[in-house]
């Protein structure tokens, strides 16, 4: 069932894990197929370099485990996942890193401001906000997650890491290491200027970008 969208989880799951962004099996992804009502999601405790499709779970969005591997369940904060999706109609795919940078930014309960203009692909304001902490697989967190992600497609989970969602799993992965770009260069700048916070873009500044009048094409 699903297993083209297994395979893009898959995919993504590898390459995080490569990236250095959710080392130890840590962080999950998913995605949501809106025909069929169900979202693929990767199991608890399988490290990436033996993961494959069989082992990707499918959930509905109330949380009934549809098709697992017999002794494999969902990720822990699948519900997480669910409830994002519950709430934002528009989201079909969602990454949870745990990346070194923008984890100690969540650490730092700080906010990622937008400092350079890449933070124009994060959303409309370009910052990536902190949700308040909740206990990692709780309904808590889930609901808190979900109540920051109505209004943003990033944001850091306080003490925990980070979770990007967009239309699809590439969208989704791309603001996922945008997130912990920036929030290395944020974190540079900070320790450069002694703590001094940098210049954030204002929203209106990140909102006028368009492709150059003067290329003709």
């Amino acid at each position: 069932m699903l297993e083209v969208l297994k395979e893009q989880v898959v995919a993504v799951a590898k390459e995080a894990d490569r990236l250095g962004m959710c080392k130890h099996k840590s962080g999950n992804f998913s995605i949501y197929d809106p025909e069929t009502g169900y979202a693929v999601i990767t199991p608890s405790g399988v490290s990436r370099d033996v993961l494959t499709a069989k082992h990707i779970c499918v959930m509905d969005l109330d949380g009934k485990v549809i098709e697992r591997q017999e002794d494999l369940k969902p990720s822990s904060e699948a519900m997480m996942h669910l409830y994002i999706y519950k709430e934002r109609k528009d989201i079909r795919a969602i990454v949870h890193t745990h990346a070194r940078y923008s984890t100690a930014f969540s650490i730092m309960n700080k906010p990622i401001m937008p400092i350079v203009y890449e933070c124009a692909y994060l959303g409309k304001t370009g910052t990536v906000p902190v949700a308040p902490y909740g206990r990692a697989g709780t309904v808590d967190l889930a609901e808190k997650v979900a109540e920051v992600m109505k209004e943003y497609d990033c944001c850091l989970m306080e003490s925990h890491g980070a979770i990007a969602a967009d239309k699809d799993m590439d969208a989704a992965f791309l603001k996922a290491q945008y997130v912990e770009e920036i929030a290395e260069m944020y974190y540079i700048t900070l320790a450069g200027a002694g703590g001094a916070e940098p210049k954030a873009l204002p929203p209106e500044e990140l909102e006028k970008w368009a492709y150059p009048k003067e290329i003709l094409l």
